[in-house]
């Protein structure tokens, strides 16, 4: 592994640069937002400004004119910590509005703060998720299957034949994708985990007045940590965190707001068929939800009954998660959700483009197509019509087929993968 990991945000930024004054980079803590920041530094010849040091942060908001004269581009690095420092970018851009001004990272989209950025800065600012490596970035694989998927489904029924083993597959998933953990020994691995859930936690707390009882959000997130990859139920996991049903929603909308959980909205609501509009619950990586749930690699690698149960669920929110990556840096980005109707069948990611073509997934632990295993894709494909352009089954078996009309069955390395060589 290179010694530093080219994150493929990095071109899309610089590319956002010459199109718009502002660029607005939102992820969770300890994701890569200082370094991508550091990155453009360098190559640009500026100094990042880091709100994070205590320093810096009193004398912006002191005076926040400070952060926004100097030479361009103008890097700030967790500009929430100085709100009104969007006033004086609103100045600034008042004067000159050219693309390239300023690039922002930020890790609490609190309520807050989003009015003012929508208000002084309409029609002058781009937002890009940066989440955690995707497995691609990690092994150097500049990735791009779903953007194949929707323009040539067919050229990837290509004989492609994985090598990733179960257990492989299982090390990915408890391993996640955080910057700082990349080759840490397993035990390690947990305490950085258990360290960062509790600062991020503690976060919330000291920058949200609103909560008032810390040590609820954490059993919070402990319970929805075991709904991931499940429709989501806020009220039971409030109920069993002893959380009033409002107070519980709140809870829930600072957890999404730090980048800790990710709702994926229910999809095709214009549809014939009558579908839940429940969304799903995803812990935005796979990594942090395994040590919540307590679940190690050993644990996982044993075929117990509550084992297989569990990981299926882990490796639903691990290739969605990994799938949301890819989608993040299309051009034209696209809209995203899951498919559930009242007749039982299930869809585990939709994806559709602009046009109102849709690409569809689902995600079995199991390791190879089965005809259950297509259901909920070939209700949808029925549904649409010709707008459905494929579905894909990602398993953990070893070749890809084409099983049914537009319909693949894929190995879940294939989302890292450009060829058929040997993977691990």
């Amino acid at each position: 592994m290179a010694d530093r990991i080219v994150r493929r945000l990095e071109e899309i930024v610089r590319l956002r640069m010459n199109e718009i004054p502002v660029v607005l980079v939102l992820g969770p803590r300890s994701g890569g937002k200082t370094t991508l920041l550091q990155t453009l530094a360098s190559s640009t010849g500026v100094d990042m400004i880091d709100l994070d040091d205590p320093i810096t942060r009193a004398a912006g908001r002191d005076d926040p004119r400070l952060l926004v004269t100097g030479p361009r581009p103008i890097l700030i690095d967790e500009y929430q910590h100085v709100p009104d420092l969007l006033g004086a970018i609103k100045n600034q851009l008042n004067q000159d509005g050219s693309p390239g001004q300023f690039v922002l990272t930020g890790s609490t989209v609190s309520a807050a703060v989003l009015p003012e950025m929508s208000r002084f800065l309409t029609g002058r600012l781009y937002r890009l998720p940066l989440f955690p490596f995707s497995q691609g970035e990690m092994v150097g694989v500049r990735e791009n299957l779903v953007e194949r998927l929707f323009d040539d489904p067919g050229a990837l029924h290509d004989g492609y034949r994985s090598f990733t083993t179960r257990e492989q597959y299982i090390e990915r998933v408890v391993g996640g994708g955080f910057p700082p953990i990349l080759g840490m020994a397993p035990a390690a691995r947990e305490r950085w985990f258990d360290n960062y859930v509790g600062l991020a936690l503690e976060r919330i707390s000291d920058e949200l007045s609103r909560i008032r009882d810390a040590d609820a959000l954490d059993r919070l997130f402990r319970r929805l940590a075991s709904q991931t990859g499940q429709v989501l139920n806020i009220t039971s996991a409030g109920e069993m965190a002893g959380l009033r049903q409002k107070t519980a929603h709140n809870y829930a909308g600072l957890l999404e707001a730090a980048f800790l959980i990710r709702r994926l909205p229910a999809w095709g609501t214009t549809l014939r068929a009558r579908i839940t509009r429940h969304p799903k619950l995803h812990i935005v990586d796979s990594g942090v939800a395994a040590r919540l749930l307590g679940l190690s690699a050993d644990r996982l690698g044993r075929r117990e009954p509550t084992a297989l149960q569990q990981f299926g669920h882990l490796i639903e929110t691990f290739a969605v998660g990994e799938v949301l990556k890819q989608v993040s840096w299309m051009d034209h980005t696209p809209t995203v959700g899951h498919w559930r109707t009242r007749g039982g069948s299930e869809v585990d990611l939709v994806v559709e483009q602009g046009d109102g073509s849709v690409a569809a997934f689902e995600v079995k632990a199991g390791g190879g197509w089965s005809r259950g295993s297509g259901r909920g894709l070939r209700t949808l494909r029925d549904e649409l019509g010709d707008r459905f352009r494929v579905g894909v089954v990602f398993h953990t078996g070893e070749w890809t087929s084409r099983p049914e009309d537009r319909i693949l069955a894929m190995p879940i390395d294939r989302l890292w993968t450009v060829d058929s060589s040997r993977v691990a």
